[in-house]
Parts: C-alpha cells; structure tokens; sequence
C-alpha cells in the first residue's frame, strides 16, 4: 500500500428532507448572498427549487439566479454567471443540480477572483487555491462533485473538455437527498452508474497491494450493479437509490482511491474528447463505451489487478469474459457499447483522439501515446 493522507473538508448532509438545511448551513458559516446556479429547470418540477428557496428565506440568506447550464457544461455559460457574480458582490456560489451544475458553480467560484479571462486556470494546470465559498444541493448522483474538490468545463470553440482542482474547490456543505432524484429518467440513472464505475475503475486498476481498498473498490462496484438492477424494476426504491447516491459520493471523495495513488484517467481524457467533439453524448455513456476497450488494450500492464477485477466483480475467470460481461450489463440497462452506436463516424476518430491527448491525461498505469488513443477508440468504434 502507497503512502497516502485522507483529508476530505466538505461536510455532506444525507438523507430524505435534508434540502431545508441548506440556508442554515450557509447562514452558519457567515454567508449572507449567493449566486444560485441552476439547469434547465427540472428543480422546479421536482420540488427542489421550493425546497432550496424556503430553508434560503428562513435563513436570511440574499440570492441571485443563474439558469442555463447544460450537460457537458461550457465555458461561456461560466464566463456570463462569473460576470453575474462579480457585479452583485456574492459571497458564495451555491449550486442545485448535477454534476454539471456543481462543476460550474466551482469554476464561478474559481473564476470570481481572476482578473483575465476563466479559462487560464484551465491552461495553467495548476491547483486552484483561491474560490469563493461553494455549496451544493445535489439532484443527481454521477460526477461525485458534491465532495471533492475537482471541475471539468468545456471550450467548445477549440473542442477542449478539460479539468482544474484544488483545495479552494471542495464544497463547504453538500446536501443529498437520493428521494428526489426518483423522478429521474432512466437513462440519467444508467449514466450517473457508469460514471460511478468508471470512477472507481481509474483508481483500482492502477492498485496493488492495498488490500483493504481494492476489497472496498470492489464492493462499490458490486452494489452499483446490483441496485441499478432494482432501480430498473422500481425508481422509487430508496434504498437502491441512496446506495447508489452514496457509492457515487465514496467513489470520487477520496476513499476509493486511499493507498493505491492517484488513479489512471486516460479513459476520462478519451471521453472528454469525444463529448468535446460530440457534446451531446453524456459523460456516463461516453466512459461506457471506451472503458471496456481500454480494459483490453491496458490489461498487461497489471494482470493480477485486472483478473482479479473479473473474478470478484463480474464472477469471470478471465478479462475478456469480464470485460462481456460489463458490456452485457450496459446493453441490458439499455446503453451503448460502441462509438458506431452513439452516430460518431470512423473518421472523426483521429480528431477525437487528438483533443483527448491534448488534456495532458494520458495514464499512469501505461503511459499512452497518441497512436494507443487511436487504436483503443477504434476498437471501441465497433467492438467484435
């Protein structure tokens, strides 16, 4: 097992009828005026918008809104709510939503204090060590943005889906009441398991040696699988729902990462490219397809850890057979398992790998070149 320090500052509230907090939280911690920054609107049709309002009145906490974020947020969105919230003089960012609300609430908060422009924190590739507070309502269990201290926003001008993090980053207080996201469409819930797995997947697959994190890693990924199941059957099991809220939390809030270092990545760089490219293909769907081919293509690298992966995941005696059974899984969740399937053409192969090798994350466990991009999505253009 690797050294390693476990320090995770956000303090998430969990459980049913935990949104009316929120506003004390923030009145707690001496914020008086937020930017709330929102979706498309489902929070008010939810109930969680009314939720968020009530505990912020109750609290005496001010508040503008931000509406408009989007799947696969983008930097001129981020760029207009930092310019929204530089002239109301905020003092907090509070987002309600997904992961990509919670992503760009911390890029508003990262962004309020840089005087050029929000997408040279992207470029500098450097921790960020100055935000303005950050609190979230989550309504969407996936990204795991509720309690870390990471954001990914997309350039569409250039095709670049990139991250920045720091310790300025993580959010105060999260909230995550898993009753409200039974309302969710299905194929919402399959993408935020995916997400769940594949985050899990990067850190494990580098592991050795660090028994006691491997066994956890693999648990979560067990329990993903079985109450995506039940949820298939009945979206409103609270149990399955808050099982997978919290596996969603642990996979990207440090714990499944403690003693095995700081994960791979290079399948995330991947897919950053392709819905860099291709913004319409959701995150979860993306690392669905393109995961199952890096597995094949990097299993030398760590054998021991990759069989094992088959056999106390999947119930497999080799790689291949696992990695059919984890296509077989998506398939039957009514996701897609090839680039073919999600409408990218073969030729848009190159430009796709080449934006992902631009991130920088090219892997830990194998370094990849360019030319191991291209050949790893090309068989997960149509996979055999």
């Amino acid at each position: 097992m690797r050294n390693f320090e476990f320090h995770n500052p956000t303090k998430l509230v969990f459980g049913k009828d935990t949104i009316r907090q929120i506003g004390e939280e923030i009145r707690r911690r001496g914020h008086h005026y937020v930017l709330m920054i929102a979706g498309g609107g489902s929070i008010k049709r939810n109930g969680v918008y009314d939720a968020v309002v009530r505990s912020l009145n109750r609290a005496g906490i001010r508040w503008d809104e931000c509406w408009g974020v989007q799947p696969n947020p983008v930097l001129r969105k981020v760029e207009e709510m930092v310019s929204a919230a530089k002239k109301a003089g905020v003092d907090a960012v509070l987002g309600v939503g997904g992961g990509s609300v919670l992503d760009s609430a911390k890029a508003v908060a990262a962004g309020y204090y840089v005087e050029e422009d929000v997408w040279s924190l992207f470029e500098k590739k450097e921790p960020v060590t100055r935000a303005l507070p950050v609190y979230g309502v989550l309504t969407l269990s996936a990204a795991g943005s509720e309690m870390n201290g990471y954001a990914v926003i997309t350039k569409a001008d250039e095709n670049k889906k990139w991250p920045i993090g720091g310790p300025a980053l993580f959010p105060q207080v999260s909230i995550v009441d898993p009753s409200v996201q039974a309302t969710l469409p299905w194929e919402q819930t399959v993408n935020g398991a995916i997400d769940t797995i594949s985050h899990i997947q990067e850190l494990y697959f580098p592991g050795r040696d660090a028994e006691t994190t491997l066994a956890l890693d693999e648990s979560l990924m067990r329990t993903v699988v079985r109450v995506t199941d039940r949820l298939r059957e009945d979206p409103g099991d609270y149990a399955a729902r808050a099982s997978l809220a919290w596996a969603s939390t642990m996979a990207l809030n440090g714990a499944a990462g403690a003693g095995l270092g700081d994960g791979d990545w290079a399948t995330h760089a991947m897919e950053h490219g392709l819905s860099g490219v291709h913004p319409e293909v959701a995150h979860g769907t993306g690392l669905g397809v393109i995961f199952p081919a890096w597995i094949l293509y990097c299993q030398e690298a760590n054998p021991e850890t990759f069989r094992r992966w088959a056999r106390n995941v999947w119930g497999k005696d080799s790689v291949e057979q696992g990695v059919a059974a984890f296509r077989a899984k998506l398939a039957e969740w009514g996701a897609p398992t090839s680039l073919k399937q999600l409408g990218v053409a073969e030729s848009e192969i190159d430009t796709i790998a080449e934006t992902a090798y631009t991130s920088g994350m090219r892997g830990s466990l194998k370094q990849l070149s360019l030319d191991d991009f291209k050949r790893i999505l090309r068989s997960a253009w149509d996979p055999a």
